[in-house]
This record gives structure tokens, C-alpha cells and sequence, in this order.
């Protein structure tokens, strides 16, 4: 079949329904997910939406992988290695590779020349977003076809996380990726149970299974991954049954009402995307530290937290995510008071309050949330301009430093070290040759956090991380606010295949084992 990306005029859901169920279809186990947002790309080490690490979860493994179901770091198994060695002092790990297993198409099979390449490409700010987190990475090489070595140049937190199946550490075609160069993430070639077939812009992509998939040819024979970005549209069209699942909206009077429905089944899983308004510190009047500590005085989470609900948006007590190694939260968290923001602001010389501009996506998860702090805000005397735009936009303008204050959302794997690198060192600053999502432009704790990188006792590497997080309090570089859990409304007649308690790629994993039951 011809690979396609074309692009059309936006469609209603009813049209993408009636395109996509055709008679051609009907002996096929088709599987139908419904989603808010279009994707933006499908190459695994630039995917960073959520619309867009489902799929690449699909199509593509790692080294070694997160069992279905499963965001435990503990619980990590082998993937395209099946076993794998390391150094006493963690700087030095061998994996050896499984014979024989295809890629999609016509590729061949992988070697360690494909793993060599992967990571050498992962490590690449030019060819991927998550370079950073392999700074450490001094050497990768294939020692025979099927063995690969690669040495640090320090021991790194969670080193298999970043081999594993998440961000960097999927593995590509060789081949396939310096023949299609930028456009691979139009047409990617993986190793996955899933093989990539068509793409139409604002509609749908298309996925069928990997007859060759390494583990098993899947259950499902086609997947329908469809953009219907109104809330009204997806519940309309699963409750119709046209979707078997469906991205949910994570608030607790939803998710108690469709618990309810029956023939649905309502799964909310791990990790909470920790949710943090990181605070533009060279834009006006945030350039102040005083302003900022108003801001932070000013926005009541636990109020938050009660309008999202405890259970699908836990409170957090960092800037580090609840839950991960090296979370501390020894700083405290930002008092909600109003008339300290109010004294903060007169002291500061804006006795008459502030404006600040925020540029706002209008996704669900985002939007309402942002219009409970402008009001919590305004009763402190700081209007929070809002310029509300579509979430691909909200992207764009947030990576341009076009926002004074940017609610933001993150999963990462959970070692304090990849969200304090990532957010909050001063090489992931907008406009840095090594940013990858920033805002707060944060580089205070450079040293703290270079320190618990190469730091071999995990004591010191805590105090390390302590120190770090105390310092961007200090500063007030972004406030943190809850953990906002994943939903998901999917059939009763849809069985995963296992148990799910957590994805990194924040959408279910489909896998070979998973099926759909009349």
C-alpha cells in the first residue's frame, strides 16, 4: 500500500466516521480512537504531544521496555534486548540484541548499527527534543551485529529509562531514516506491533497491525486514530458506537458520570502530568522576584484542586513531580495569601496591581484551569491578559518566549533529573541550542543539578536535588500545582490485553494481546 500524507479541509467527526467505515473494512478487526488534538509529527525522538507518543508507543520499541500498563521503573523488562550488563559503577553498560527482529516493510531486521544510530540521533539536538537527557552518553558502538556498548560519562539516574521505549530510546531504521531524512516522522519505519499507513491532516491516521511483529502478529488488524477536537463530537460518537476509546476529560463529575454508562468503562492511570505555571522571568514586570512571589501568594491550590478533583489531580508540594525519586519538599509550598501578594506588589512599586500576558491553549485540560487562576489573580489586583488559541499555537507561541506566565503539563520518567534538566536549567532556556520545553528560564541550580548527575551516592546525589529545588523556590520560577491523572472512556468490549495502571506515552498501549470482543 501507498504511504500517504496529504492534506485536506478540516472534516466534522461525521464526515471522518463515514470516510473511514467502508465495506472494505468490514471483515477487519478495526479498532477506533478518538482524540482532541491533530498530531504534529510521528518521528519518536521529536513527538513530545500527547496525540503524538501514543502511536509512536505503537509503532516503535526499545532496548527495553515498560510492561504494558506499567510506568514502574522497577518493573522495566527486555524489549529489542533481551538481556543486558553494566559496570559496578554504572558507567559502562552491553546489551545484546534479539536475532531476527523486522522492522515495517521492507527494512530488513535490526542490528546494533540501527541501536548505534538511534541513540547517536536521540543524543542530537538537530534530530531530536529529548538530546539533553543523553549529554551523558560518550560513547555508543556495536561491538558485533548484535551487540551494543555504550559508556557514560557519569552514572545517570535511571539510565534504562532512557533506553527503554519512551522519547529518545525507541530505535529506528537506519535505512529507513537517512533515506527519508526530514521525513521521517511523516512515514516512520519501527519495530513495533503497529505499522504506520496514512496520515490526512485534522482528520485521522491510520495504523495496521505488524504481521512480523516480533512477539506476535496482533489481535487487532487496523487502528483508526481519529482528531475530533470537540468534547460534545467524541462523547456523540462513542456513545453512537464509533469509537471504541476515547480521550476523556479529566475532571471528577465526568469521570463519575460515565462510570455510570453502561457499556463503558472509565480507566484513569499513571503518571500525572504534573501541572506548573512556570513564570517568564525576563519579561515585565516578572523580571521583579517580588511580583513573581506575588503571583505565587496569589493562586489558592487547594481551591484548584477541589474544582479538578482530588482523585484525577492530586496536589503537588514541588516543582519536582510527586512520586519522584527526589522529589523534596522540605521547601514548602507557596501560602495562598492575598494580602501578602497585595504587599509584595506595593513594595515592588505597583500599588495599583499588574498585567501579565499569557498565551492560553483552549484545550479542556488546560483553558478552565487558567480561567480559575485569572479570577484568583485579579482579587490580588494582577490581570492575567489571556490569549486563547488552539493548542498547536499555544506550542509555537510558548517556544517563541511570547508568554509572560505558561501553564504547562509534563509526564517524564521519574527521576528528579529529567524534570529539573528539562525545565529548569539554565541549557534548556528558550532559544538555547539544547531547550526542549522551558519557560521559566530557570539557572539558578545549574550547579545542584549538574552535581546529581555524576554523583555516585545516592545520598548526596538526594541532598544534591534538595539543594536545587530549595534554590528554584527561592526563586520562584514556576509554581507548582497537581498531578492531572490520564483518562481514558473506552468499550466494555475492548480488553487491553492487561492491566493498566500507567503509560508513559499517557495514551493506553494497543499491543498484540489486545482485542476487541463481540
Amino acid at each position: 500500500m501507498i504511504l500517504r500524507w496529504r492534506r485536506v479541509l478540516l472534516g466534522s467527526a461525521i464526515a471522518i466516521t463515514t470516510a473511514l467505515t467502508t465495506p472494505a473494512w468490514a471483515q477487519q478487526k478495526v479498532l477506533r480512537v478518538g482524540m482532541g488534538a491533530d498530531i504534529s509529527g510521528l518521528d519518536p525522538h521529536r513527538a513530545s504531544l500527547t496525540t503524538d507518543k501514543g502511536p509512536v508507543g505503537w509503532m516503535f520499541n526499545g532496548l527495553v521496555r515498560f510492561p504494558p500498563g506499567s510506568a514502574n521503573p522497577d518493573e522495566i523488562e527486555p524489549d529489542l534486548a533481551e538481556s543486558w550488563t553494566s559496570s559496578d559503577n554504572g558507567t559502562k553498560w552491553v546489551f545484546k540484541l534479539r536475532k531476527d527482529v523486522k522492522f515495517h516493510g521492507d527494512w530488513g531486521v535490526v542490528t546494533a548499527d540501527d541501536v548505534v544510530y538511534s541513540l547517536t540521533r536521540a543524543k542530537d539536538p538537530k534530530r531530536s527534543t529529548f538530546s539533553a537527557a543523553y549529554s551523558a552518553f560518550m560513547k555508543i558502538e556495536a561491538v558485533d551485529p548484535l551487540t551494543v556498548s555504550i559508556e557514560l560519562e557519569h552514572p545517570v539516574p535511571g539510565f534504562l529509562g532512557l533506553v527503554a521505549n519512551y522519547h529518545g530510546g525507541n530505535i529506528v531504521s537506519k535505512k529507513a531514516a537517512e533515506a527519508k531524512g526530514a521525513d521521517f516522522g511523516k512515514a516512520p519505519i519501527g519495530t513495533g506491533p503497529f505499522r504506520f499507513v496514512e496520515y490526512v491532516t485534522q482528520q485521522h491516521a491510520i495504523f495496521e497491525k505488524h504481521e512480523g511483529y516480533f512477539r506476535g502478529a496482533p489481535k487487532i488488524d487496523r487502528i483508526e486514530y481519529r482528531f475530533i477536537p470537540s468534547e460534545a463530537s467524541r462523547e456523540l460518537a462513542f456513545s453512537s458506537g464509533e469509537l471504541d476509546l476515547s480521550w476523556g476529560r479529566r475532571e471528577q463529575r465526568w469521570i463519575q458520570r460515565w462510570s455510570k454508562q453502561e457499556g463503558s468503562v472509565v480507566d484513569v492511570f499513571q503518571p500525572g502530568e504534573y501541572r506548573t505555571v512556570h513564570l517568564n522571568t525576563t519579561m515585565a514586570p516578572l523580571t521583579d522576584r517580588r511580583v513573581r512571589e506575588a503571583v505565587a501568594h496569589a493562586i489558592n491550590v487547594n481551591e484548584i484542586v477541589a474544582f479538578v478533583g482530588a482523585d484525577v489531580g492530586p496536589k503537588g508540594c514541588s516543582v519536582v513531580p510527586s512520586g519522584y525519586l527526589g522529589e523534596d519538599c522540605s521547601a514548602g509550598t507557596y501560602d495562598y495569601d492575598l494580602k501578602k501578594a497585595k504587599s509584595l506588589l506595593t513594595e515592588a512599586g505597583f500599588p495599583n496591581g499588574v498585567t501579565i500576558k499569557s498565551v492560553v491553549s483552549n484545550s479542556n485540560a488546560q483553558l478552565p484551569i487558567m480561567q480559575v487562576i485569572q479570577g484568583q489573580l485579579a482579587k490580588a489586583g494582577i490581570k492575567l491578559d489571556m490569549q486563547v488559541v488552539d493548542h498547536p499555537t499555544y506550542q509555537e507561541l510558548s517556544r517563541k518566549d511570547a508568554s509572560g506566565m505558561v501553564f504547562y503539563g509534563a509526564a517524564r520518567f521519574p527521576v528528579a533529573d529529567t524534570f529539573l534538566s528539562e525545565f529548569f536549567h539554565s541549557s534548556a532556556i528558550v532559544g538555547t541550542s539544547t531547550a526542549i520545553t522551558n519557560f521559566s528560564h530557570c539557572a539558578v541550580a545549574d550547579k545542584q543539578i549538574e552535581a546529581a548527575r555524576s554523583e555516585g551516592d545516592p545520598k548526596k546525589q538526594l541532598a544534591s536535588w534538595a539543594d536545587a529545588q530549595r534554590l528554584i523556590h527561592q526563586e520562584v520560577c514556576a509554581v507548582p500545582l497537581f498531578n492531572l491523572m490520564q483518562v481514558f472512556l473506552r468499550s466494555d468490549k475492548l480488553d487491553y490485553g492487561y492491566k493498566l495502571t500507567g503509560a508513559l506515552n499517557l495514551v493506553p498501549p494497543i499491543t498484540e494481546r489486545t482485542e476487541l470482543k463481540k
